[in-house]
């Protein structure tokens, strides 16, 4: 599998960002997927997972109620929302896979099998 994050920039503070991940490969709805953010000076940081399905999300919880991650089986690709945006969530954000048939789980404890370019986040006071 072979991700490839879009859609960062630079944003004022209370605004949105949509990130994109384009996934190539096949079975992409056996992959759970997430997004993971690593500031500078910082340790790379989960962000948000979902499942096969969609049906499950789950979110760290400073993005809880602010973050949306969707994902498209058909279009293989997923999707984080981000709504009011703080100057706290500058950084590099990276789209994930984690191993065929395993479940979002292995995300949260940081089990990643496959990592997509980085795409910046600038959130400017």
């Amino acid at each position: 599998v072979q991700l490839q994050a879009s859609g960062g920039g630079l944003v004022q503070a209370g605004g949105s960002l949509r990130l994109s991940c384009a996934a190539s490969g096949r079975f992409f709805s056996s992959y759970a997927m997430g997004w993971f953010r690593q500031a500078p000076g910082k340790e790379r940081e989960f962000v948000a997972a979902v499942s096969w399905s969609g049906g499950t999300t789950h979110y760290t919880d400073s993005v809880e109620g602010r973050f949306t991650i969707s994902r498209d089986n058909a279009k293989n690709a997923v999707y984080l929302q981000m709504n009011s945006l703080k100057p706290e969530d500058t950084a590099v954000y990276y789209c994930a896979a984690a191993e065929k048939d395993r479940t979002w789980y292995d995300l949260l404890n940081y089990s990643v099998a496959y990592w997509g370019k980085g795409t910046q986040v600038t959130v400017s006071s």
